[in-house]
């Protein structure tokens, strides 16, 4: 996964229409079907005294087959429905893109096709991450390393198995444990049991 300093940088470079896509996929670790499906009606803002929180429900996910063109269907599993509480620092970009980018009707997609018709194929797409993948110096990260930073990051911040399993959509404990990358935190975690002591 890229580093917060190469997340950035990627931010700084991408597409402005794309930025909200890479907040999601590294926040709340959604896979590409799953986020090239989401409608403007699976974005929930939700406001309460002195607080904002968005929550991203994904229920579907979209294909491309050969021949046939998109297919909206279920998600990879049963486990892949599921409801994201973003975090709160992305909460901005995220309205601004619904404002500036994304039709009014509830079924509107949050990235559509260039012209607007459609589905953003992966190809399509790639125009856009590979030079911001290039500018942040990380020219081998797939777009998948995204959601290996989401995992990540949710495991950092205290995440149980179970809550990365669910974050992820994940149908088993040991497919979250693969997107983990923490390696190298034990110094950490031995200050931080001393403080607790």
């Amino acid at each position: 996964p890229p580093t917060p300093s190469e997340l950035q940088a990627i931010l700084n470079a991408i597409t402005p229409r794309f930025k909200a896509a890479v907040v999601l996929a590294a926040w709340t670790g959604v896979r590409y079907g799953e986020l090239t499906e989401l409608r403007r009606r699976d974005v929930e803002i939700i406001s309460e005294t002195g607080s904002q929180s968005i929550v991203v429900n994904v229920s579907r996910g979209v294909t491309h087959v050969t021949g046939q063109g998109f297919i909206v269907g279920a998600t990879k599993s049963e486990a892949g429905v599921r409801a994201i509480v973003l975090p709160p620092h992305v909460n901005d970009l995220v309205i601004t893109h619904l404002n500036e980018f994304v039709g009014r009707s509830a079924d509107s997609l949050l990235f559509p096709s260039a012209d607007g018709s459609g589905h953003l194929a992966q190809s399509a797409f790639w125009k856009h991450w590979n030079p911001a993948r290039t500018a942040a110096g990380r020219q081998d990260m797939p777009w998948h390393a995204l959601r290996h930073y989401g995992a990540t990051r949710a495991a950092l911040a205290g995440a149980t198995l179970k809550e990365l399993q669910s974050r992820l959509g994940h149908s088993t404990v040991a497919a979250a444990m693969r997107y983990q990358h923490t390696a190298g935190r034990d110094e950490e975690l031995a200050r931080r049991m001393s403080e607790l002591a």
